[in-house]
């Protein structure tokens, strides 16, 4: 990321909805996370958890390991260090790309609640 271009950190790797939601729940997990329970956590089916993990792999974000355990298949998923750092990078890119956002709008529109959303002052 830039000091003068924050656009450049927004990696399209993490800044697919559905690749936002498996970072920050394997970020957020310690010792990583069975595919089922990534799968219910960010809502996806098979195939969809599937696609977005290869790309996450492919990217060097997060590891995927497949063993069998008592000749039954389990899939664990976990991020990376090279992932954690990049994916903060990222993070650190959204957050400054978000503030200057909020700033830019009119006060009118900056009183609008979200509904389940914290209250945030500009």
């Amino acid at each position: 990321m830039t000091a003068t271009n924050p656009y450049e950190g927004l990696e399209k790797v993490f800044h697919e909805p559905n690749r936002l939601a498996i970072m920050s729940a394997l970020c957020a997990s310690t010792g990583g996370m069975p595919f089922v329970e990534l799968k219910s956590v960010c809502g996806l089916t098979d195939g969809n958890l599937s696609r977005h993990l290869k790309v996450l792999d492919e990217a060097g974000a997060v590891k995927v390991k497949k063993e069998f355990v008592k000749s039954k298949p389990r899939t664990t998923v976990n991020v990376t260090a090279k992932g954690v750092n990049r994916f903060n990078e990222y993070l650190g890119a959204l957050s400054v790309v978000l503030d200057q956002a909020k700033k830019a709008l009119p006060k009118q529109a900056k009183a609008i609640s979200i509904p389940g959303a914290k209250a945030v002052k500009a």
